[in-house]
């Protein structure tokens, strides 16, 4: 066991989840109890409900005493309260799941024995038999199939809330906007390739409703090209930029060389004339300012200073520097 005392820490966002907590809890705390986890902590996050999870949370915190919580001040999405749970996570095996039931507890012993005994540093839990409505498993479908295809993890359900990790793996990621979709590639962005994948149950939703919305769907494709192209090209982004400034203008110089050849040389006249002219122009002026794109990327940091500054309202059974 490392300095932390803990064997595991579950991280679970949560958003009006106050019918399904006791449950889960109670769940969670019949499986930890029967497997000999005795070192954990649960990590809840509430994410601006506007129903009565955080009293439900305090309620709970009373009865097991290894539920910790922290609640934002207003809805700042899933990828903020994992991040703020990652930031906080103590164990050595961190997993993450969905509090709406749906996310079977009885996989956290096999989950923690992938990274403990086979050393993945992530394993990806994967809904084969997927309880929902066609309107969100088709367009998950073809939402992994794009990025399984760009980023070259072969993974079957990217979005699966039920996650596995190695505590180190999650002190250096960084999850906003929608990313929390796509930790497996930030990860191996990172350094952490060894990524696995296992067959989860998946439970029928039995309160509340899905907060899935085809807006969401939208901004994971926009953030799944955002990564990748962080990923390659966020610390030297003059590789992309310095290239394509430097090619369009050579190809503008090159138009602009050949006119004023034919000009001087073999005397055709008005060169202002020719549309290839205003190409070379416009192509030279594009190159010079991708280069200076790429130039300015250099020098400017790629990460904002409060990309990850959250208004806590409270927490339970965490300080402020645990965090």
């Amino acid at each position: 066991m490392s300095a932390t005392n803990l064997d595991l820490t579950l991280v679970i966002p949560l958003y009006n989840e106050e019918e399904s907590l006791p449950e889960l809890m109670a769940w969670i705390d019949r499986v930890v109890k029967a497997n000999g986890i005795h070192h954990l902590e649960a990590i809840l996050i509430d994410d601006g409900s506007t129903d009565e999870s955080w009293a439900v949370i305090s309620t709970l915190h009373n009865t097991y005493p290894w539920i910790k919580g922290i609640r934002f001040r207003r809805n700042y999405g899933k990828s903020a309260a994992l991040q703020k749970g990652f930031e906080a996570a103590a164990g050595d095996v961190v997993i993450t799941m969905d509090a709406d039931l749906q996310d079977s507890p009885e996989e956290i012993p096999e989950l923690m024995r992938m990274i403990q005994v086979e050393k993945y540093d992530l394993v990806s839990g994967w809904k084969k038999d997927r309880k929902d409505p066609i309107g969100k498993t088709l367009p998950s479908k073809l939402f992994n199939a794009v990025t399984r295809r760009a980023s070259g993890i072969k993974l079957h359900d990217f979005n699966c809330g039920l996650k596995a990790y190695k505590n180190e793996v999650v002190k250096n990621v960084e999850v906003y906007g929608e990313m929390h979709r796509y930790i497996p590639v930030i990860a191996k962005w990172a350094g952490f390739r060894r990524i696995g994948e296992k067959v989860v149950k998946h439970q029928p939703r039995k309160f509340g409703y899905s907060k899935f919305g085809w807006e969401r769907m939208l901004n994971g494709f926009l953030d799944i090209l955002s990564i990748m192209f962080v990923g390659k090209f966020g610390k030297r982004p003059m590789h992309l930029f310095g290239t394509l400034g430097v090619l369009f203008f050579l190809i503008g110089f090159g138009i602009l060389a050949y006119l004023s050849y034919l000009k001087i040389i073999e005397d055709i006249g008005r060169i202002s004339d020719r549309p290839v002219f205003f190409f070379g122009i416009v192509t030279l002026i594009i190159g010079s300012q991708l280069f200076l794109t790429g130039f300015l990327a250099e020098m400017i940091s790629r990460n904002a200073p409060n990309r990850n500054k959250y208004k806590i309202a409270a927490r339970i059974g965490l300080e402020e520097s645990d965090e």
